[in-house]
């Protein structure tokens, strides 16, 4: 079932720009082995489930997948062939804002070539560019 929040304080935002890079959530934190998205983007809720279940279908309870993201925003469309002038339309997905730099999943407990696997076909799902990276050493 796809993520969507519980309440929202307002039903419909508005498009607005990402700009610059992201400056939280851009470490690895909780797995060995990451996935950083290198431009930015919207990311549906559709999407990051299709990639939860190919990774748990790659890992098959060997490591542990961690999803660094959730979609709290709400994207509407309007029913095609209408009018202009109808108003805003129904809120028809949603979205997690993604930046460069954003941690989208994180793997641990699995080698780095197992990594490197399940991280190449999530990246193939993935709506924008991604790359692999790995927790530095302290």
């Amino acid at each position: 079932m796809a993520l969507m929040p519980k309440r929202v304080k307002h039903r419909k935002s508005q498009r607005g720009r990402i700009k610059g890079n992201a400056t939280r959530g851009n470490t690895v934190v909780f797995g060995d082995f990451g996935l950083q998205s290198l431009e930015p983007g919207w990311i549906r809720a559709q999407t990051i489930e299709a990639g939860r279940i190919a990774a748990q279908q790659y890992v098959r309870g060997e490591g542990t997948l961690y999803i660094r993201l959730f979609p709290h925003r709400s994207i509407t469309s309007t029913p095609l062939e209408t009018r202009m002038g109808k108003g805003k339309g129904e809120p028809e997905a949603w979205v997690a804002v993604v930046k460069p730099g954003t941690i989208l999943y994180e793997l641990g407990g699995v080698t780095e070539q197992q990594a490197k696997v399940c991280f190449a076909r999530l990246a193939s799902k993935m709506p924008v560019k991604v790359r692999f990276v790995s927790r530095r050493a302290m």
